[in-house]
């Protein structure tokens, strides 16, 4: 299923949810997730510590995906639990996800600055205007990824490093604490794969 983005629309609005100092970052017990009847993970338990990097590597269909969609909230376990800093996983504003390439509506007709707008949904709310330090946020992630020039391009214009970087400004103009990145490297040229 293709989307213009993960539709995990953070709650508390401009917040984090509320985190225990004392528990991991990211924490799963026993959980088991299917799409459609069929089993990706099974059983799956891990805890991750605030500061962590961690690389998940395994062949295609082995659910690295899936694992991810269930850290950012955009997917329900069948079973077990998933914490973030030690609350439930969904609605948690404090997880950027970017997501696979391939998992994108690149049509979708908005500017590169919309797309990292739409970071600051948590701060900004529902249905709400951006503010100017909404505005300032967006500006200071792009020029961090080196595209304030590109600012006002369509989305689809952009070659796929380019579209890796928006997406990256997206997840830092949200002020996330956990930064999850879905094959980010897949189908770049060694020079976008630097400036990843």
């Amino acid at each position: 299923m293709k989307q213009f983005l993960p539709d995990n629309l953070h709650s508390e609005a401009g917040r984090c949810l509320p985190s225990d100092p004392t528990m991991p970052s990211v924490q799963l017990r026993q959980v088991t997730a299917s799409y459609e009847g069929v089993t990706a993970l099974e059983n799956i338990t891990f805890d991750l510590a605030q500061g962590d990097q961690v690389a998940v590597v395994g062949p295609n269909g082995a659910g690295k995906s899936t694992l991810f969609t269930l850290i950012a909230g955009t997917l329900a376990p069948v079973q077990g639990t998933v914490n973030i800093y030690g609350s439930g996983a969904q609605g948690h504003r404090c997880v950027g996800y970017v997501p696979q390439r391939n998992r994108i509506d690149w049509k979708f007709p908005v500017t590169v600055a919309d797309v990292v707008m739409m970071g600051r949904v948590g701060m900004i709310g529902l249905f709400r205007w951006p503010r100017r330090q909404d505005r300032e946020m967006v500006a200071q992630a792009l020029a961090r990824v080196n595209m304030s020039d590109l600012a006002t391009r369509q989305i689809g214009e952009l070659s796929g490093g380019q579209q890796q970087r928006v997406f990256l400004a997206r997840a830092l103009a949200q002020e996330a604490n956990l930064l999850l990145l879905d094959e980010p490297l897949t189908g770049l040229d060694l020079p976008s794969q630097a400036a990843i």
